[in-house]
């Protein structure tokens, strides 16, 4: 056990069984991380591509080929995309996911593929909300973040194991798909050892439940303040302002062109002219930066603030993108490849924006909306955010491949005007959110803001609620 800390009238101190709680948790992240990893590497193996995508087989064997549309064919995209089109209407059904490794026609991946979307699109709303209601307030940015740190954990693993498997012929796609099932137990065993969180419990009117829950969870008896707070705020009507936030947050997270560089990133390399194994392993090493950023996330998110990591990241994602995609203009053309000094700078760049971007949008885009939601729209209205998150990861992944054949280098141009829209959003309309509880948001966050607290209405709890949460 840790030393009690006491952030105004909310006393707390982290515990083993919290920690593992949240450990479990958060391998809804695993099992998130390792398929965007899977999909790019898989979809790079030779014997995958004869197997289902002969066609592109062999246009990827002709040295004439436009380096751009080598791999432009709609139901290769259908095989990384159906998963999140399926995420969008979820429940958790992720032990199909065997199906995809024994699988014999296209018909069949793509069905597993959309069995498994069920299970991420349920741990993708579930996981970051539990992770935000049972984190203490001055660590629930961190906490929270366990997430996406999971998240970059199986994108890593995904990347080895593709090194690995892309040497076992002719079956070593099999092995890459067929261990996605691994997560999933993972998040199984999880789901049925952590426990219900006191705001839920006070919903339903379990009142002594939550009060016991949130002491088990605190690690201290003097929890009272705080479990006054959650009934307050199970009571009070609120509007809904932070809907638009939460959602835009999402949508913006895929618009920084994050997941078509993960999803792809073994096809993007071999485009700038690295052979299979080096362009796999440089999947590897841009997980590994992935990783290690996350971690400067949950060090400074609840120290440094959102805000301030965001449009940090906003500068460094522009850059990054802007300068790949002027270097991919200028030298990479229709059939020739790039020299091996301008293909690793390519990398380096790949990987300064995969750093920016893994310290802020990554994980603030679901840190952000888990807390932001007043109580009794927080299951609906988190859902709504995640719904448009996997409507538009399936928009990139059916369309990028696509798009970089039409658009060509000028795919990344097109991100990074996404990214100015970022920053001039954060910039003028998301509020700060450090140190803030979960359940004064209303009253701390959206009520002082300048533009949103024009749209949200007073209501008789306002002075109760406001003098429980300024505890700080």
């Amino acid at each position: 056990m840790t030393k009690i800390e006491k952030v105004g009238s909310f006393e707390s101190k982290i515990t083993v069984y919290v920690v593992v709680c949240w450990v479990l948790a958060a391998c809804g992240g695993l099992m998130f991380g390792y398929d965007i990893g899977i999909s790019g590497g898989v979809t790079a193996m030779d014997d995958f591509l004869i197997k289902f995508f002969p066609a592109v087989y062999q246009r990827k064997l002709r040295a004439k080929e436009d380096n751009y549309c080598k791999y432009d064919n709609q139901y290769l995209q259908l095989f990384t995309s159906s998963l999140y089109l399926a995420a969008l209407v979820s429940s958790f059904a992720a032990s199909k996911i065997l199906l995809s490794a024994a699988a014999q026609r296209i018909w069949m991946i793509i069905l597993a593929r959309v069995l498994l979307g069920v299970g991420v699109g349920f741990g993708n709303e579930a996981v970051p909300l539990f992770l935000s209601e049972i984190a203490p307030v001055q660590h629930r940015g961190a906490v929270n973040i366990l997430f996406q740190l999971f998240i970059t954990i199986g994108i890593l693993f995904a990347n080895l194991v593709n090194y690995g498997a892309s040497k076992i012929h002719p079956w070593g796609w099999r092995l890459s798909l067929g261990l996605a099932s691994l997560p999933a137990a993972f998040l199984f065993v999880g789901s049925v050892v952590i426990i219900e969180t006191p705001a839920s419990l006070v919903e339903r009117n379990q009142e002594s439940q939550g009060l016991s829950t949130l002491k088990k969870i605190r690690g201290v008896e003097d929890v009272d303040a705080e479990f006054e707070q959650i009934k307050m705020a199970c009571e009070a009507a609120r509007e809904h302002a932070p809907l638009i936030i939460g959602v835009m947050m999402q949508v913006f997270q895929q618009f920084t062109g994050i997941n078509a560089i993960m999803f792809y990133a073994p096809v993007l390399f071999q485009t700038v002219g690295f052979k299979n194994d080096a362009s796999l392993l440089s999947s590897v090493i841009t997980g590994l930066v992935n990783v290690f950023s996350t971690l400067v996330s949950i060090y400074g998110v609840d120290r440094v603030g959102r805000r301030k990591l965001l449009l940090q990241a906003c500068v460094q994602m522009f850059i990054s993108q802007t300068a790949i995609g002027a270097i991919l203009l200028v030298h990479l053309k229709g059939s020739n490849s790039l020299d091996e000094g301008l293909a690793g700078l390519v990398v380096v760049l790949v990987c300064l924006f995969v750093m920016s971007f893994a310290w802020s949008w990554g994980p603030l885009g679901w840190l952000i909306p888990s807390e932001t939601f007043p109580l009794e729209i927080r299951t609906s209205g988190f859902a709504c955010a995640v719904s448009s998150n996997m409507l538009f990861t399936f928009i990139i992944a059916q369309a990028f491949l696509s798009m970089m054949c039409h658009m060509r280098a000028f795919i990344f141009f097109f991100f990074a005007a996404w990214i100015v829209a970022m920053g001039l959003f954060v910039l003028f309309l998301l509020p700060e959110t450090k140190n803030v509880p979960i359940d004064a948001m209303v009253e701390r966050v959206w009520k002082q803001h300048p533009v949103w607290k024009r749209f949200m209405d007073d209501y008789d709890g306002k002075e109760d609620v406001k003098n429980v949460g300024m505890i700080i």
